[in-house]
């Protein structure tokens, strides 16, 4: 989850297969070269255009499973039409990528975002001004708003306070859960990923817009909004998206056309939390006008909304889907819970105490609650299929042996490594938390580091996503309300059947199911559903 692209478009499109794919199409990076130490060429089969099919028709399982046939080459070299995208595949040499200056992911993101947010010319041309600026030289927008989201987002006060609200957002909407089913009925079906979905974008309009968010004042823009995500991939085409990508480009509009009128009424200047408040001010010294900022704000949106959701849903289906894990799951959270008492006033009337809530302090939760952690990791390592993209600003000699051309593109492919059996064993297909239970005593130092290179779910160096935390807090927090007070059963035999993924789609976020996920959800059996069930951060 490369939250560098947090800038404009936002982290989903730093890991998109095709972030580069369509520039090379349209002829933005022209200079074809064949030199001597450029890494190993692979052909396609269908001649000049074969690799730009075969992605367009299989999405990111074609670069994946090319990458898995080849897995000899550290990285390899796609002839596109008319330019050139090495594909690395190897941890460690990523890890050289990484660390080069004259790569860059920054010139991609304003043509990207121009194509899915449908920015104007001149606020695309705010976005591409300085974008990777040298010691003391005028900051442009783009670097401006990474580092804001890197301040705001790494551990500390900022940090704990966004994710407090965040989460105080979420137990909102599982509360109005619980006491549906407390009051009308004990159980309903559900679409688990659909269910999922609508906790997460009714939350996170709220925490980061306010309670005047456009999500909360008209329902219709929760549907428009999964309607623009399953679009992005057309958008990024942007050839007359109106008519090639009408439910997308339709939903787009209307969102954006509500986040103006937000903006304009004044209502993010006091209902929106502190760092949307900082993005929109920044913005505007910038010169974006405020329906060019709206648009921006659907990135922002997006980022908060989409990944925290499918991972979420595969974190939840993969524990209920598994008696036994479950158990572990929920031994562990309800080791590390504190209980709270009724209050003075109860006791003083001469009434019996009783426990009113449990704590789950967050802070507890790496150490001990390892089943979980692992749990996570593992679920974004097999749904997580993404894409590290550099462009090559100028000729570079990779590691001291590869040649790499400027205005190429390289891609550190995810996909590749986290399906890598020499990396997480014969068992890489399967999910199996364990792997991630093991102490890195276990391995060779080399072996440890290609790991820790080779897991790329929040990508790595420079654009190391810096709102890995916030999300982590997110998810782990919701899973534990979840898990302490519904119990999830199947509509049918004795237990949720685990859908394959669908990878045959650009991987702009963590991959979906391929079939959706029906199930019973109910209050869970033994637990009082009175209790009120909090995760809290800091010095709650």
């Amino acid at each position: 989850m490369e939250l560098t692209a947090e800038t404009v478009v936002q982290w989903p499109y730093a890991h998109a297969l095709t972030l580069f794919l369509f520039a090379t199409f349209f002829g933005l990076y022209l200079r074809p070269v064949h030199p001597s130490r450029e890494p190993p060429i692979i052909k396609p089969t269908i001649p000049y255009v074969g690799h730009v099919l075969g992605m367009l028709l299989y999405g990111g399982h074609y670069l994946k499973q090319l990458g898995l046939r080849h897995r000899q080459y550290p990285i390899f070299t796609l002839p596109m039409p008319g330019s050139r995208m090495y594909v690395v595949t190897n941890p460690l040499l990523a890890a050289a990528v990484q660390r080069s200056r004259t790569l860059s992911f920054s010139p991609i993101i304003p043509n990207v975002t121009k194509r899915v947010l449908g920015l104007d010319e001149a606020t695309a041309a705010i976005a591409r001004w300085n974008l990777d600026p040298g010691p003391g030289e005028t900051r442009g927008f783009l670097a401006d708003i990474q580092d804001l989201v890197a301040r705001r987002m790494k551990p500390g006060e900022d940090l704990t306070i966004l994710s407090r609200n965040a989460v105080s957002a979420l137990k909102l909407q599982l509360d109005k859960e619980q006491t549906n089913l407390m009051q009308h009925r004990r159980y309903k079906e559900i679409d688990l990923l659909e269910w999922v979905r609508h906790i997460v974008t009714l939350a996170t309009a709220s925490h980061f817009y306010g309670s005047r968010n456009p999500v909360s004042q008209e329902p219709e823009l929760e549907r428009a909004f999964w309607d623009f995500d399953h679009g992005v991939g057309m958008l990024l085409v942007n050839l007359w998206p109106s008519l090639t990508a009408p439910k997308a480009y339709r939903a787009r509009e209307k969102l954006i056309a509500a986040l103006a009128n937000y903006l304009e009424e004044g209502y993010w200047e006091e209902g929106a939390s502190p760092l949307v408040q900082e993005r929109i001010k920044t913005a505007l010294e910038h010169g974006w006008n405020l329906r060019e900022v709206a648009r921006s704000e659907l990135s922002f949106l997006f980022a908060g909304v989409v990944n925290v959701t499918t991972t979420t849903f595969w974190i939840l289906l993969q524990i209920y889907a598994d008696a036994d894990l479950l158990a572990r799951v929920r031994a562990e959270i309800e080791g590390v819970m504190t209980l709270k008492w009724c209050d003075h006033e109860t006791i003083r009337r001469g009434s019996k105490p009783s426990v009113s809530a449990v704590e789950v302090a967050r802070s507890s939760l790496g150490f001990d609650c390892p089943t979980l952690s692992a749990v996570y990791r593992e679920c974004l390592r097999l749904g997580s299929d993404n894409n590290s993209i550099r462009v090559v600003k100028e000729d570079t000699l990779l590691a001291d042996m590869w040649f790499l051309a400027k205005g190429s593109v390289v891609q550190i492919a995810g996909g590749v490594m986290h399906a890598d059996a020499s990396l997480w064993g014969d068992n890489v297909n399967g999910f199996h938390p364990e792997r991630f239970l093991q102490t890195s005593g276990s391995y060779s130092n080399d072996v440890t580091k290609a790991k820790q290179n080779g897991f790329r779910a929040f990508g790595g160096g420079k654009t190391l996503c810096p709102g890995k935390y916030f999300a982590m807090n997110q998810i782990q927090a919701f899973v534990i309300m979840v898990v302490l007070q519904f119990d999830l059963r199947p509509l049918s035999g004795d237990r949720i059947r685990v859908p394959k993924k669908n990878d045959r789609v650009l991987p702009v976020h963590i991959l979906e199911p391929e079939e959706p996920v029906r199930a019973r959800l109910q209050l869970r059996s033994g637990w009082d559903s009175t209790l009120d069930v909090r995760v809290v951060f800091g010095g709650e």
